[in-house]
Protein backbone atom coordinates (compact mmCIF):
# COMPACT_ATOMS: atom_id res chain seq x y z
CA UNK A 1 0.00 0.00 0.00
CA UNK A 2 1.56 3.56 -0.83
CA UNK A 3 0.12 6.65 1.48
CA UNK A 4 0.80 10.22 -0.10
CA UNK A 5 -0.69 12.39 3.55
CA UNK A 6 1.79 14.78 2.72
CA UNK A 7 0.64 15.34 -0.81
CA UNK A 8 -2.97 14.64 -0.30
CA UNK A 9 -2.42 17.46 2.25
CA UNK A 10 -0.61 20.14 0.07
CA UNK A 11 -3.38 19.65 -2.56
CA UNK A 12 -6.69 19.71 -0.09
CA UNK A 13 -4.77 23.42 0.79
CA UNK A 14 -4.51 24.60 -2.31
CA UNK A 15 -7.44 23.91 -3.56
CA UNK A 16 -10.34 25.11 -1.28
CA UNK A 17 -13.67 24.02 -1.60
CA UNK A 18 -16.34 25.70 -4.51
CA UNK A 19 -18.28 28.93 -3.52
CA UNK A 20 -21.97 29.27 -3.69
CA UNK A 21 -23.31 28.37 -7.16
CA UNK A 22 -25.27 31.59 -7.04
CA UNK A 23 -22.91 33.91 -6.64
CA UNK A 24 -19.94 32.36 -8.79
CA UNK A 25 -18.24 34.65 -11.16
CA UNK A 26 -17.76 34.78 -14.91
CA UNK A 27 -16.04 31.48 -15.61
CA UNK A 28 -12.88 32.95 -16.95
CA UNK A 29 -12.37 35.43 -14.54
CA UNK A 30 -12.67 32.60 -11.89
CA UNK A 31 -10.26 30.81 -13.48
CA UNK A 32 -7.61 33.57 -13.15
CA UNK A 33 -8.39 33.81 -9.57
CA UNK A 34 -7.39 30.36 -9.02
CA UNK A 35 -4.47 30.54 -11.45
CA UNK A 36 -1.78 31.36 -8.67
CA UNK A 37 -2.91 27.65 -6.83
CA UNK A 38 -3.20 25.89 -10.43
CA UNK A 39 0.45 26.98 -11.20
CA UNK A 40 2.12 25.43 -7.63
CA UNK A 41 -0.28 22.02 -8.49
CA UNK A 42 1.08 22.25 -12.17
CA UNK A 43 4.92 22.62 -11.26
CA UNK A 44 4.08 19.68 -8.50
CA UNK A 45 2.86 17.43 -10.96
CA UNK A 46 5.79 18.46 -14.13
CA UNK A 47 8.40 17.24 -10.78
CA UNK A 48 6.93 14.22 -10.00
CA UNK A 49 6.07 12.05 -13.11
CA UNK A 50 5.36 8.45 -12.99
CA UNK A 51 5.16 6.20 -15.92
CA UNK A 52 2.11 4.04 -17.43
CA UNK A 53 0.74 1.98 -15.13
CA UNK A 54 2.61 3.65 -12.44
CA UNK A 55 0.78 6.59 -11.32
CA UNK A 56 0.26 6.40 -7.80
CA UNK A 57 0.72 9.67 -6.73
CA UNK A 58 -0.39 11.03 -9.53
CA UNK A 59 -3.68 9.34 -9.05
CA UNK A 60 -3.85 10.65 -5.28
CA UNK A 61 -3.53 14.17 -6.12
CA UNK A 62 -6.28 14.05 -8.77
CA UNK A 63 -8.58 11.80 -6.37
CA UNK A 64 -7.71 14.35 -3.47
CA UNK A 65 -8.82 17.03 -5.83
CA UNK A 66 -11.83 15.52 -6.94
CA UNK A 67 -13.55 14.99 -3.37
CA UNK A 68 -12.30 18.26 -1.88
CA UNK A 69 -14.85 19.32 -5.19
CA UNK A 70 -17.79 17.85 -3.54
CA UNK A 71 -17.25 14.68 -6.25
CA UNK A 72 -17.79 10.89 -5.08
CA UNK A 73 -14.61 9.45 -5.91
CA UNK A 74 -13.46 5.35 -6.68
CA UNK A 75 -9.69 4.63 -7.16
CA UNK A 76 -7.82 1.92 -8.68
CA UNK A 77 -10.22 1.85 -11.40
CA UNK A 78 -8.12 -0.40 -14.24
CA UNK A 79 -5.12 0.16 -12.81
CA UNK A 80 -4.64 3.50 -10.88
CA UNK A 81 -7.55 4.88 -12.78
CA UNK A 82 -9.58 7.61 -10.73
CA UNK A 83 -13.46 8.24 -11.38
CA UNK A 84 -14.96 11.09 -9.80
CA UNK A 85 -19.14 11.39 -9.89
CA UNK A 86 -20.65 14.43 -9.56
CA UNK A 87 -24.93 13.67 -10.00
CA UNK A 88 -26.74 16.98 -10.05
CA UNK A 89 -30.28 16.38 -11.22
CA UNK A 90 -31.62 15.30 -14.68
CA UNK A 91 -29.78 15.32 -17.77
CA UNK A 92 -26.99 13.79 -19.97
CA UNK A 93 -23.89 12.86 -18.83
CA UNK A 94 -20.63 14.21 -19.70
CA UNK A 95 -17.45 12.17 -19.48
CA UNK A 96 -14.30 14.31 -18.87
CA UNK A 97 -10.84 12.35 -19.18
CA UNK A 98 -7.27 13.66 -18.40
CA UNK A 99 -4.44 11.25 -19.05
CA UNK A 100 -1.53 10.75 -16.22
CA UNK A 101 1.44 9.22 -17.36
CA UNK A 102 4.74 10.82 -17.74
CA UNK A 103 7.15 9.38 -20.58
CA UNK A 104 10.70 7.74 -20.02
CA UNK A 105 12.61 11.28 -21.32
CA UNK A 106 15.36 12.76 -19.39
CA UNK A 107 14.08 16.47 -19.47
CA UNK A 108 16.42 19.40 -20.50
CA UNK A 109 14.07 22.30 -20.51
CA UNK A 110 16.04 24.04 -17.63
CA UNK A 111 13.11 24.94 -15.60
CA UNK A 112 13.58 25.39 -12.55
CA UNK A 113 10.99 22.42 -11.00
CA UNK A 114 12.16 20.10 -13.97
CA UNK A 115 11.88 16.69 -13.44
CA UNK A 116 14.86 14.60 -11.91
CA UNK A 117 13.28 11.29 -11.78
CA UNK A 118 13.83 8.52 -12.63
CA UNK A 119 11.99 5.11 -12.83
CA UNK A 120 11.99 1.23 -14.16
CA UNK A 121 9.79 0.81 -16.60
CA UNK A 122 7.56 -2.28 -17.25
CA UNK A 123 9.94 -3.66 -20.00
CA UNK A 124 12.66 -3.57 -16.70
CA UNK A 125 14.61 -0.33 -18.80
CA UNK A 126 15.71 2.45 -16.17
CA UNK A 127 15.18 5.98 -17.66
CA UNK A 128 14.31 9.74 -16.67
CA UNK A 129 10.54 10.25 -16.63
CA UNK A 130 9.45 13.70 -17.99
CA UNK A 131 5.72 15.17 -18.69
CA UNK A 132 7.11 15.56 -22.14
CA UNK A 133 3.68 15.29 -23.59
CA UNK A 134 1.79 17.54 -21.26
CA UNK A 135 -0.21 15.88 -19.78
CA UNK A 136 0.63 17.75 -16.21
CA UNK A 137 -1.02 20.97 -17.71
CA UNK A 138 -4.43 18.74 -19.25
CA UNK A 139 -4.22 17.20 -14.71
CA UNK A 140 -4.28 20.99 -13.57
CA UNK A 141 -6.83 21.62 -16.18
CA UNK A 142 -9.14 18.92 -15.09
CA UNK A 143 -8.79 19.52 -11.52
CA UNK A 144 -9.99 22.94 -12.63
CA UNK A 145 -13.01 22.20 -14.41
CA UNK A 146 -14.06 20.00 -11.54
CA UNK A 147 -14.06 23.01 -9.21
CA UNK A 148 -15.78 25.28 -11.62
CA UNK A 149 -18.22 22.68 -12.55
CA UNK A 150 -19.33 22.05 -8.68
CA UNK A 151 -19.31 25.63 -7.92
CA UNK A 152 -21.40 26.39 -10.99
CA UNK A 153 -24.40 23.44 -10.21
CA UNK A 154 -27.38 25.80 -10.47
CA UNK A 155 -26.54 26.62 -14.32
CA UNK A 156 -26.58 22.83 -15.48
CA UNK A 157 -28.34 19.80 -15.25
CA UNK A 158 -27.27 16.13 -15.72
CA UNK A 159 -24.52 13.98 -14.24
CA UNK A 160 -20.54 14.67 -15.05
CA UNK A 161 -18.23 11.58 -14.89
CA UNK A 162 -14.29 12.75 -14.25
CA UNK A 163 -11.73 10.08 -15.08
CA UNK A 164 -7.88 10.39 -15.06
CA UNK A 165 -6.66 7.35 -16.87
CA UNK A 166 -3.81 5.79 -16.65
CA UNK A 167 -1.22 4.47 -19.54
CA UNK A 168 -2.22 6.59 -22.42
CA UNK A 169 1.67 6.44 -23.47
CA UNK A 170 1.21 2.68 -24.23
CA UNK A 171 -2.07 2.63 -25.41
CA UNK A 172 -3.82 0.50 -22.99
CA UNK A 173 -4.97 2.63 -20.32
CA UNK A 174 -8.79 3.65 -21.93
CA UNK A 175 -9.73 -0.08 -22.72
CA UNK A 176 -8.10 -0.94 -19.11
CA UNK A 177 -10.52 1.62 -17.18
CA UNK A 178 -13.73 0.31 -19.40
CA UNK A 179 -12.45 -3.24 -18.84
CA UNK A 180 -12.83 -2.66 -14.97
CA UNK A 181 -16.21 -1.65 -15.83
CA UNK A 182 -16.09 1.93 -16.35
CA UNK A 183 -19.69 1.97 -18.27
CA UNK A 184 -21.48 -0.66 -15.48
CA UNK A 185 -20.23 0.71 -12.56
CA UNK A 186 -20.42 4.19 -13.19
CA UNK A 187 -22.96 6.21 -15.14
CA UNK A 188 -22.26 5.77 -18.99
CA UNK A 189 -21.72 8.91 -20.31
CA UNK A 190 -23.69 10.60 -23.47
CA UNK A 191 -20.99 12.60 -24.43
CA UNK A 192 -16.75 12.38 -23.71
CA UNK A 193 -15.03 14.82 -23.97
CA UNK A 194 -11.08 15.64 -23.26
CA UNK A 195 -7.66 18.02 -24.03
CA UNK A 196 -4.70 17.79 -25.21
CA UNK A 197 -1.55 20.67 -25.36
CA UNK A 198 -0.30 21.18 -28.79
CA UNK A 199 3.26 22.26 -29.85
CA UNK A 200 2.45 23.81 -33.24
CA UNK A 201 -0.60 25.88 -32.10
CA UNK A 202 0.02 29.66 -30.09
CA UNK A 203 -0.18 29.28 -26.22
CA UNK A 204 -4.23 30.02 -25.57
CA UNK A 205 -5.65 28.71 -28.49
CA UNK A 206 -7.98 26.09 -29.47
CA UNK A 207 -8.46 23.66 -32.35
CA UNK A 208 -10.72 21.44 -33.27
CA UNK A 209 -10.71 18.21 -35.96
CA UNK A 210 -14.40 17.53 -37.60
CA UNK A 211 -13.96 13.38 -38.05
CA UNK A 212 -10.97 12.02 -37.93
CA UNK A 213 -8.63 13.46 -35.41
CA UNK A 214 -5.68 11.07 -34.54
CA UNK A 215 -4.71 7.94 -35.96
CA UNK A 216 -4.36 4.42 -35.98
CA UNK A 217 -0.87 3.39 -34.23
CA UNK A 218 0.34 0.02 -35.40
CA UNK A 219 3.80 -1.35 -33.65
CA UNK A 220 5.16 -3.86 -36.26
CA UNK A 221 8.10 -6.55 -36.09
CA UNK A 222 9.76 -7.66 -39.55
CA UNK A 223 11.89 -10.70 -38.96
CA UNK A 224 14.05 -11.40 -41.81
CA UNK A 225 15.63 -14.58 -42.05
CA UNK A 226 18.92 -15.25 -44.34
CA UNK A 227 21.78 -17.82 -44.54
CA UNK A 228 24.51 -16.17 -42.88
CA UNK A 229 28.25 -16.77 -43.89
CA UNK A 230 31.86 -14.68 -44.18
CA UNK A 231 32.00 -11.66 -46.33
CA UNK A 232 34.31 -12.45 -48.40
CA UNK A 233 31.97 -15.40 -50.21
CA UNK A 234 28.37 -13.77 -49.99
CA UNK A 235 27.84 -16.29 -53.17
CA UNK A 236 27.67 -18.81 -50.57
CA UNK A 237 24.85 -17.02 -48.40
CA UNK A 238 21.36 -15.58 -48.57
CA UNK A 239 22.28 -11.97 -46.89
CA UNK A 240 19.34 -10.72 -44.80
CA UNK A 241 20.80 -7.11 -44.88
CA UNK A 242 20.13 -6.98 -48.61
CA UNK A 243 16.43 -8.57 -48.19
CA UNK A 244 15.87 -6.38 -45.22
CA UNK A 245 16.80 -3.25 -47.43
CA UNK A 246 14.82 -4.28 -50.38
CA UNK A 247 11.83 -4.83 -48.10
CA UNK A 248 12.27 -0.83 -46.49
CA UNK A 249 12.71 0.54 -50.17
CA UNK A 250 9.25 -1.25 -51.13
CA UNK A 251 7.53 -0.66 -48.14
CA UNK A 252 6.76 2.76 -49.23
CA UNK A 253 5.58 2.34 -52.15
CA UNK A 254 2.06 1.34 -50.10
CA UNK A 255 1.83 4.82 -49.30
CA UNK A 256 2.45 6.20 -53.24
CA UNK A 257 1.60 3.49 -55.26
CA UNK A 258 -1.37 1.86 -53.25
CA UNK A 259 -2.81 4.42 -51.51
CA UNK A 260 -5.30 7.51 -52.20
CA UNK A 261 -3.48 10.14 -52.49
CA UNK A 262 -6.85 11.77 -50.26
CA UNK A 263 -6.37 9.00 -47.42
CA UNK A 264 -3.05 10.04 -45.34
CA UNK A 265 -1.27 6.90 -43.75
CA UNK A 266 2.73 6.52 -42.80
CA UNK A 267 4.42 3.58 -42.95
CA UNK A 268 7.91 4.43 -41.24
CA UNK A 269 11.15 1.84 -40.65
CA UNK A 270 12.31 3.42 -37.58
CA UNK A 271 15.03 0.87 -36.66
CA UNK A 272 17.10 -1.53 -38.64
CA UNK A 273 18.82 -4.27 -36.40
CA UNK A 274 21.13 -6.44 -37.78
CA UNK A 275 24.76 -8.27 -37.59
CA UNK A 276 27.46 -8.25 -35.32
CA UNK A 277 30.90 -7.79 -37.09
CA UNK A 278 32.37 -5.90 -40.22
CA UNK A 279 33.27 -9.50 -42.38
CA UNK A 280 30.09 -11.53 -41.29
CA UNK A 281 27.04 -11.91 -43.03
CA UNK A 282 24.18 -12.59 -40.47
CA UNK A 283 21.38 -15.31 -40.60
CA UNK A 284 18.98 -12.55 -39.89
CA UNK A 285 18.01 -8.58 -39.51
CA UNK A 286 15.14 -7.33 -37.35
CA UNK A 287 12.73 -4.11 -38.66
CA UNK A 288 10.69 -2.39 -36.45
CA UNK A 289 7.50 -0.32 -38.10
CA UNK A 290 5.43 2.53 -36.94
CA UNK A 291 2.39 1.94 -39.25
CA UNK A 292 -0.32 5.03 -39.41
CA UNK A 293 -3.56 5.09 -40.44
CA UNK A 294 -7.38 6.15 -39.78
CA UNK A 295 -10.13 4.03 -41.12
CA UNK A 296 -10.04 0.19 -40.17
CA UNK A 297 -9.81 -0.82 -43.74
CA UNK A 298 -6.91 1.27 -44.70
CA UNK A 299 -5.28 -0.33 -41.70
CA UNK A 300 -5.73 -3.58 -42.55
CA UNK A 301 -5.09 -2.88 -46.26
CA UNK A 302 -1.89 -1.39 -44.63
CA UNK A 303 -1.08 -4.63 -42.58
CA UNK A 304 -2.12 -6.87 -45.42
CA UNK A 305 0.65 -5.62 -47.76
CA UNK A 306 3.17 -5.70 -45.24
CA UNK A 307 3.36 -9.30 -45.02
CA UNK A 308 2.87 -9.62 -48.75
CA UNK A 309 5.88 -6.86 -49.72
CA UNK A 310 7.96 -8.97 -46.66
CA UNK A 311 7.05 -12.32 -48.84
CA UNK A 312 7.70 -11.00 -51.81
CA UNK A 313 11.04 -9.86 -51.75
CA UNK A 314 12.02 -12.83 -49.89
CA UNK A 315 10.62 -14.98 -53.09
CA UNK A 316 12.33 -12.61 -55.34
CA UNK A 317 15.91 -13.58 -52.92
CA UNK A 318 15.75 -17.24 -53.35
CA UNK A 319 14.62 -17.44 -49.61
CA UNK A 320 12.78 -21.22 -49.35
CA UNK A 321 9.45 -21.50 -47.58
CA UNK A 322 11.19 -22.76 -44.40
CA UNK A 323 12.64 -18.83 -44.15
CA UNK A 324 10.20 -16.62 -45.32
CA UNK A 325 9.93 -13.39 -43.20
CA UNK A 326 7.76 -13.17 -40.01
CA UNK A 327 5.32 -10.29 -39.80
CA UNK A 328 4.04 -9.47 -36.01
CA UNK A 329 1.72 -7.32 -35.15
CA UNK A 330 1.65 -5.97 -31.80
CA UNK A 331 -1.30 -6.19 -29.96
CA UNK A 332 -3.22 -4.36 -28.32
CA UNK A 333 -2.60 -1.69 -31.24
CA UNK A 334 -4.01 1.84 -30.28
CA UNK A 335 -7.13 2.55 -32.37
CA UNK A 336 -8.20 6.05 -34.14
CA UNK A 337 -10.16 8.57 -32.53
CA UNK A 338 -12.74 10.20 -34.31
CA UNK A 339 -14.44 13.39 -33.08
CA UNK A 340 -18.14 13.42 -33.53
CA UNK A 341 -18.75 16.07 -36.63
CA UNK A 342 -21.81 17.28 -35.31
CA UNK A 343 -20.90 17.71 -31.73
CA UNK A 344 -17.24 19.26 -32.46
CA UNK A 345 -19.29 21.79 -34.79
CA UNK A 346 -21.21 22.85 -31.80
CA UNK A 347 -17.75 23.33 -29.58
CA UNK A 348 -16.69 25.70 -32.25
CA UNK A 349 -20.10 27.55 -32.78
CA UNK A 350 -19.91 27.73 -28.51
CA UNK A 351 -16.38 28.50 -27.86
CA UNK A 352 -15.74 30.97 -31.04
CA UNK A 353 -17.81 33.92 -29.43
CA UNK A 354 -16.71 32.68 -25.92
CA UNK A 355 -13.16 32.55 -26.59
CA UNK A 356 -12.85 35.31 -30.23
CA UNK A 357 -12.30 34.25 -33.35
CA UNK A 358 -8.65 34.77 -33.33
CA UNK A 359 -8.13 32.15 -30.84
CA UNK A 360 -10.48 28.96 -32.07
CA UNK A 361 -10.21 27.03 -35.15
CA UNK A 362 -10.67 24.28 -37.49
CA UNK A 363 -7.98 21.52 -37.00
CA UNK A 364 -6.80 19.20 -39.29
CA UNK A 365 -6.54 15.41 -38.73
CA UNK A 366 -2.72 14.17 -37.38
CA UNK A 367 -0.88 11.16 -37.47
CA UNK A 368 -0.14 11.35 -33.60
CA UNK A 369 -1.86 8.69 -31.65
CA UNK A 370 -4.54 8.51 -28.79
CA UNK A 371 -6.45 5.94 -26.93
CA UNK A 372 -9.24 8.39 -26.37
CA UNK A 373 -11.62 7.00 -29.18
CA UNK A 374 -12.03 4.53 -27.27
CA UNK A 375 -14.72 5.65 -25.13
CA UNK A 376 -16.82 6.59 -28.14
CA UNK A 377 -15.71 3.41 -29.74
CA UNK A 378 -17.48 1.50 -26.89
CA UNK A 379 -20.89 2.40 -28.01
CA UNK A 380 -20.79 4.68 -31.03
CA UNK A 381 -24.90 4.52 -31.58
CA UNK A 382 -25.06 6.90 -28.32
CA UNK A 383 -21.98 8.30 -27.40
CA UNK A 384 -20.45 11.86 -28.91
CA UNK A 385 -17.13 12.84 -28.24
CA UNK A 386 -14.50 15.31 -29.26
CA UNK A 387 -11.04 16.07 -27.76
CA UNK A 388 -9.55 19.83 -28.46
CA UNK A 389 -6.30 21.13 -29.20
CA UNK A 390 -5.06 23.51 -26.78
CA UNK A 391 -1.91 26.04 -28.18
CA UNK A 392 0.76 25.63 -25.65
CA UNK A 393 3.38 27.52 -28.08
CA UNK A 394 5.00 31.20 -26.35
CA UNK A 395 4.05 34.05 -28.63
CA UNK A 396 7.99 34.93 -29.09
CA UNK A 397 9.08 31.48 -29.94
CA UNK A 398 6.53 30.92 -32.27
CA UNK A 399 7.38 34.16 -33.90
CA UNK A 400 11.13 33.08 -33.60
CA UNK A 401 10.60 30.25 -35.58
CA UNK A 402 9.07 31.87 -38.13
CA UNK A 403 11.38 33.71 -38.61
CA UNK A 404 13.74 31.10 -39.45
CA UNK A 405 15.42 30.90 -36.06
CA UNK A 406 15.27 27.86 -33.19
CA UNK A 407 12.58 25.10 -34.33
CA UNK A 408 9.74 24.16 -32.31
CA UNK A 409 10.38 20.99 -30.12
CA UNK A 410 7.51 18.60 -30.90
CA UNK A 411 5.27 16.60 -27.81
CA UNK A 412 7.89 13.83 -26.10
CA UNK A 413 10.61 16.20 -26.78
CA UNK A 414 12.92 16.43 -23.78
CA UNK A 415 12.92 20.69 -24.51
CA UNK A 416 9.17 20.74 -24.92
CA UNK A 417 7.86 23.20 -21.97
CA UNK A 418 4.52 24.94 -22.96
CA UNK A 419 3.22 27.99 -21.66
CA UNK A 420 1.51 26.40 -18.71
CA UNK A 421 -1.02 28.81 -17.38
CA UNK A 422 -2.34 29.62 -20.53
CA UNK A 423 -2.78 25.96 -21.21
CA UNK A 424 -4.67 25.40 -17.75
CA UNK A 425 -6.67 28.31 -18.40
CA UNK A 426 -8.00 27.52 -21.86
CA UNK A 427 -8.23 23.74 -21.41
CA UNK A 428 -10.28 24.20 -17.96
CA UNK A 429 -12.64 26.64 -19.63
CA UNK A 430 -13.21 24.82 -22.86
CA UNK A 431 -13.88 22.06 -20.92
CA UNK A 432 -16.49 23.86 -18.37
CA UNK A 433 -18.13 25.98 -20.78
CA UNK A 434 -18.79 22.94 -23.06
CA UNK A 435 -19.59 20.47 -19.88
CA UNK A 436 -22.61 22.98 -19.25
CA UNK A 437 -23.44 23.85 -22.70
CA UNK A 438 -24.12 19.74 -23.03
CA UNK A 439 -25.84 20.20 -19.48
CA UNK A 440 -28.42 23.03 -20.00
CA UNK A 441 -30.79 23.96 -16.81
CA UNK A 442 -34.33 22.53 -17.71
CA UNK A 443 -32.97 21.50 -21.21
Amino acid sequence: MRIFSPALGLFAAMIPLPGAAATAPPLAEAIAADMSGLMATYRDLHANPELSDQEFRTAAVLAAAARKAGFTVTEKVGGTGVVAVLRNGPGPTVLIRTDMDGLPVVEQTGLAFASTRSAVSSAGVESGVMHACGHDTHMTAWIETARQLAARKAQWSGTVVMIGQPAEEVGTGALGMLGAGLYTRFPKPDFALAIHDSASLAAGTVAVAKGWALANVDSVDVLVHGVGGHGAYPQTTKDPIVLGSAIVLRLQTLVSRERDPGDPVVVTVGAFHAGTKHNIIPDEARLQLTVRSYSDETRQGLLDGIARIARGEAIAAGLPDALMPQVTVKDPHTRATWNSPELAQKALDWLTPELGAGRVSVSPAVMGGEDFGEYRRADTDHIQSVIFWIGGVPADKMAAAAAGGAPLPSLHSPFWAPEADKVIATGAQVLTSTAMRLMPKGG
